[in-house]
């Protein structure tokens, strides 16, 4: 168990599925969603889009998840984490933002005060959990310029419900209806991740 700790590489989604299983699921997307030092790095969509493969691949080489317990550490995962990212902003935010020196996060950070500026509060919410990035940056930017704890409450359940479950349960179609699909998960996850891309690449190029 030690050595198989000491492999573990905690920014590769199959590698923390096959530790943790399901659990994963929930740790990974509350970090990524909530934690805006770290979230950067960890996996997301490359987490749970392969867990719903696996929930239709038994007996394949990788671990056989159960689909109610993924969907379910997608959602507590995704909407605590945001939460809790939420929470932070408001606590502190902004103190801990005009200390930090890396300039990358600091672009980062402006990325989100943008987004929620462009869309608008409740659309930037709920679009912001499809797009990497975005999605660790929306909810401790919310919670830093001031948006409403009910507003917010609402609006990133929906987004958080509609991308988490979403993603399971099109990896979990795929692994049902296409044969060996297992075989095939990073390049299907690419995919996934150039898809959920677009709206940055598009905003850039407008």
């Amino acid at each position: 168990m030690n050595g198989t700790l000491l492999a573990l590489n905690p920014m590769s989604g199959s590698s923390l599925l096959t530790e943790f299983g399901a659990l994963a699921v929930l740790v990974g997307i509350f970090a990524e969603s909530g934690l805006l030092v770290v979230g950067f790095f960890l996996p997301g969509d490359t987490l749970i889009f392969p867990a719903g493969v696996l929930c239709a691949t038994g007996g394949g080489p990788g671990p056989h998840l159960v689909l109610w317990e993924v969907l379910l550490c997608a959602a507590v995962g995704s909407v605590l984490g945001a939460q809790f990212g939420f929470f932070l902003g408001q606590r502190g935010g902004q103190a801990a933002l005009t200390r930090a020196s890396n300039g990358r996060l600091k672009g980062f950070v402006a990325r989100g005060d943008e987004w929620l500026s462009r869309y608008g509060t409740r659309k930037a919410i709920v679009l912001g959990r499809f797009v990497p990035i975005v999605r660790t940056v929306v909810s401790p930017m919310a919670g830093v310029l001031g948006v409403p704890t009910r507003t917010f409450l609402l609006w990133q359940v929906v987004g958080g419900l509609a991308w988490s479950q979403s993603l399971v349960l099109l990896g979990y179609w795929l692994g049902a209806a296409v044969p060996g699909i297992d075989n095939y998960i990073l390049p299907a996850v690419g995919l996934v991740i150039v898809v959920s891309l677009l709206p940055l690449l598009l905003r850039r190029r407008g």
